[in-house]
């Protein structure tokens, strides 16, 4: 896979921002640091790795606790994280460093032949995979199993398009910035049809 698109990067930074311990997204989310870099997904050991090394020893004692923990048991504990603060340059050394090989080899696998893609396409999967994971099971995840599809048929509007479908998932729930970020991929992916 090509490395991440410095307009697939930007996008990915001007979503997740960076993301404070005691901030708790909401929905079955978990304690979320740095770049979108959800605790309650993450396992302790990669947690250790990626972390420790840059946080201080209290810092890191007490996010240990909350490993794991999503949806309501994550918001009970947000609050008293409210002394730990994450820098920009933190968050960004652990995205690039740690999460973008992890996200990119899980994009690959959960859609087979994205390498053949344009570097902005597949930076534009990279960051739907980063924000969703790469279930493809169920009704909520149709639209990640005909993208699945339309990567091996090297299909970039059909990408696109199902980008905006899944928007069916989250509108009228409060949550804009989703429906802000999958038109954001869509275009960033029809931008490649246009260079080609």
């Amino acid at each position: 896979m090509e490395p991440l698109s410095d307009k697939a990067k930007q996008l990915i930074f001007d979503f997740e921002g960076v993301d404070q311990p005691c901030e708790w997204p909401g929905g079955a989310s978990g304690i979320t640091i740095g770049i979108g870099y959800d605790l309650g997904y993450e396992s302790a050991g990669d947690f250790t790795a990626d972390w420790q090394p840059l946080l201080p020893a209290g810092d890191f004692a007490e996010l240990t606790q909350v490993v794991g923990l999503k949806g309501t048991a994550a918001q009970a504990k947000a609050a008293s994280l409210k002394t730990i603060k994450i820098r920009k340059d933190q968050a960004e050394q652990v995205f690039l460093e740690r999460s973008v090989p992890k996200y990119q080899e899980l994009t690959e696998t959960t859609f087979p032949g994205v390498d053949d893609l344009p570097a902005d396409a597949q930076g534009a999967l990279v960051s739907l995979i980063y924000n969703r994971g790469g279930s493809l099971q169920g009704d909520s995840r149709s639209e990640m199993r005909a993208i699945r599809d339309a990567v091996a048929a090297g299909d970039l509007q059909e990408i696109a398009n199902q980008l905006r479908a899944m928007k069916r998932l989250w509108v009228g729930k409060g949550l804009d910035g989703l429906l802000k970020r999958r038109d954001a991929e869509a275009e960033l992916v029809e931008s490649c049809i246009a260079a080609s």
